[in-house]
């Protein structure tokens, strides 16, 4: 399966027309990195004063697969408590899911059951999840072992990234996973719906020949 990485040629969205549209989004408790992930991700960059997400920010890239043009969107949510009413909204029609906790705060990865309770009551059934462990790279302050991490995932039949948004690792084969799982079920998807709009636009090939068979037969005026 082809890999969204960085030999795939990832564009900012410019009005581009596309095939298809993917939404994932990335949530988890405020101060976890989420944006920091994201910007990583797409601008392959970190900067330490980035401020809390306030709502939704998102980044939309372009790039193409399969012959197709895909549109990418995605969401990075703000993870006070404040804001959780708001951010609901956009789990609707995400296609995918980035869960996101901090190793060394405990409390953000015993807060992933409650961010699990809003994915089951308002995500998309069936839609794929990725569980990262971020800063990793602050492993004299690591609360949360990575035994922990692996556990959770296997409870929630995802899977697992331990990463760090600052020394780049693993921050692409945890978006890359998502984003390749996202496209190419968007694509069968699509696959499949111009092959059944084919069908009902294709006259049935028994009707044709019955049809055929009553228009040469002998009139019977």
């Amino acid at each position: 399966m082809a890999t969204a990485t960085r030999t795939t040629p990832y564009t900012y969205n410019s009005g581009l027309d596309y095939d298809v549209c993917v939404k994932s989004i990335i949530i988890g408790d405020s101060g976890v990195g989420k944006s920091s992930l994201l910007y990583r991700f797409t601008d392959q960059d970190w900067n330490p004063h980035y401020i809390a997400t306030i709502g939704v920010d998102f980044k939309v890239l372009t790039f193409e697969r399969n012959g197709k043009v895909v549109k990418l969107q995605l969401w990075d949510t703000a993870g006070q408590e404040r804001f959780r009413t708001i951010t609901h909204s956009y789990y609707r029609g995400a296609h995918g899911i980035i869960l996101v906790y901090d190793v060394t705060n405990m409390e953000t990865f015993e807060n992933i059951s409650s961010w699990m309770t809003d994915v089951q009551k308002f995500g998309v059934e069936g839609a794929p999840l990725v569980l990262v462990a971020n800063k990793t790279d602050l492993a004299n302050k690591r609360v949360v072992p990575r035994e922990a991490g692996e556990q959770l995932a296997e409870k929630l039949q995802c899977k697992y990234y331990e990463t760090s948004a600052r020394e780049n690792l693993a921050v692409d084969e945890a978006f890359n996973f998502i984003v390749d799982t996202c496209v190419n079920r968007r694509l069968r998807d699509v696959d499949k719906s111009v092959s059944r709009r084919n069908k009902l636009l294709l006259p049935d090939r028994a009707d044709m020949n019955t049809k055929q068979k009553t228009s040469s037969g002998p009139c019977e005026c």
